[in-house]
């Protein structure tokens, strides 16, 4: 068994230009995570609007997880080659077609078109996820999951006001003539083109071409190659192992529960307060990520991610515990998120520290590709589950995953300790 130690040179601590780009992500962050965020208060619930049934409610979340799943392949390869700024950019133009196009379908209830739309927008979902890997770039290795989690907290200003400003939008589009739950995919299209604004003016200079990563000769993307070759380089590691099954396994439970939570809130009278729940959720999403960056970087990636697993089932069963009762449903979906939020960053951190910088881009697009995958079957899944067996019954099933985490997590603590190895984070 090779040692998990990360094999990459130690990284020059760019202090100014590290606080530079932290600042520029800052801003960009925000307004992509309240495109995502405000889109994920509704899509559910116009996807159940125009097919009249849970079962295939899930479609929409299913769409842009995909679409997000499908880039990030060629966004990490055209990161490779010309750096983040302008990949990133491009990503969330397109993701802002796609909210357009998903408004369009929805308006003229073709679900076809809304289904392409939603695609699209997974685009911008890919290159707001993708920020906390700029924010590892220039860091040094014991901030890295510092720096991470400080701009996965940041997004929380959008992630919550996304959700809490949904009505006003849907009020707005309404105003315009337009049908209920099409205004959110409007600001959607203008939040996701400011953020790309701010990349494509302010990320300078690029922090992957001061680290030496770009490589300008590199060759274009061929996905499968690029992915066989980057499970390859994971497989050989068993913390990237580790970081990438928590980060898959947490998106799959998190986003099942969350995207069938309006359409279930609503069965029982409570649709008027969904947004409201899906605001607090996405508050233990982001809102204690600086802490949780901290607590990751003090107890190590893989306690951390152990931890996760605790709180992300204890999420899931507070749930099915909370029957009818909206307190329940505001307490576990707030669970649900933090326990989200422990295993993208313990898992995050884990697998960026556990390949060499030669193969870390690459290692990055395929772990969002698995992530989003993940994601986008939890999300299809998710309306035939409820609508077969019930919201409790899905919601049994992501406390499994999480399960699954944690044993997952031991074993490979097991491994390090029996071998004499340190985890890389």
């Amino acid at each position: 068994m090779t040692t998990p130690t990360s094999a990459d040179t130690a990284v020059t601590p760019y202090r100014d230009e590290q606080r530079r780009t932290l600042n520029v992500l800052r801003f960009a962050v925000v307004p992509g995570n309240a495109a995502v965020a405000g889109m994920v208060a509704v899509v559910s619930l116009l996807a159940k609007d125009m097919l009249g049934s849970d079962r295939l409610a899930g479609m929409g979340s299913a769409a842009f997880t995909t679409g997000a799943a499908i880039t990030a392949i060629p966004l990490s390869a055209a990161m490779r080659r010309r750096g983040r700024r302008t990949p990133l950019a491009a990503a969330l133009f397109i993701g802002a077609a796609g909210a357009l196009v998903a408004a369009t379908g929805g308006q003229l209830r073709w679900f076809w078109l809304f289904i392409i739309g939603m695609a699209f927008f997974g685009a911008g979902q890919s290159a707001t996820l993708q920020g906390r890997y700029v924010a590892a770039d220039l860091a040094p290795d014991p901030d890295r999951a510092k720096a991470i989690g400080a701009i996965v907290w940041i997004g929380t200003l959008g992630a919550v006001g996304g959700p809490i400003l949904s009505p006003f939008e849907q009020d707005f589009g309404e105003w315009l003539g337009l049908d209920q739950y099409i205004g959110p995919y409007l600001f959607a299209a203008a939040l996701f083109a400011l953020s790309a604004v701010i990349y494509v003016f302010f990320l300078r200079p690029d922090p992957l071409e001061l680290t030496g990563a770009v490589d300008p000769d590199a060759e274009r993307s061929r996905p499968l190659l690029q992915v066989r070759r980057s499970y390859g380089e994971i497989r050989r590691s068993p913390g990237a192992m580790l970081g990438l099954i928590a980060m898959a396994g947490s998106q799959a439970a998190m986003v099942g529960v969350m995207t069938m939570t309006p359409p279930h809130m609503k069965d029982h009278g409570h649709s008027d307060l969904s947004a409201y729940v899906i605001a607090v959720h996405i508050v233990g999403m982001f809102g204690l990520a600086p802490l949780v960056g901290r607590f990751v970087g003090r107890v190590g990636a893989v306690r951390a991610i152990q931890y996760g697993a605790v709180v992300l089932g204890a999420g899931t069963v507070a749930a099915v515990v909370a029957g009818y009762v909206p307190a329940m449903i505001f307490l576990g979906l707030f669970l649900l998120g933090l326990g989200w939020n422990i295993g993208l960053i313990g898992g995050t951190t884990l697998l960026t520290a556990s390949v060499p910088v030669s193969a870390r881009v690459e290692a990055q697009g395929t772990g969002d590709l698995t992530l989003s995958l993940c994601g986008a079957v939890a999300a299809f899944a998710s309306g035939f589950v409820k609508q077969g067996w019930g919201y409790h019954i899905l919601a049994d099933i992501a406390t499994v995953v999480a399960g699954a985490i944690l044993v997952y997590a031991w074993l490979t603590q097991a491994r390090f300790r029996s071998a004499g190895l340190t985890p890389a984070a």
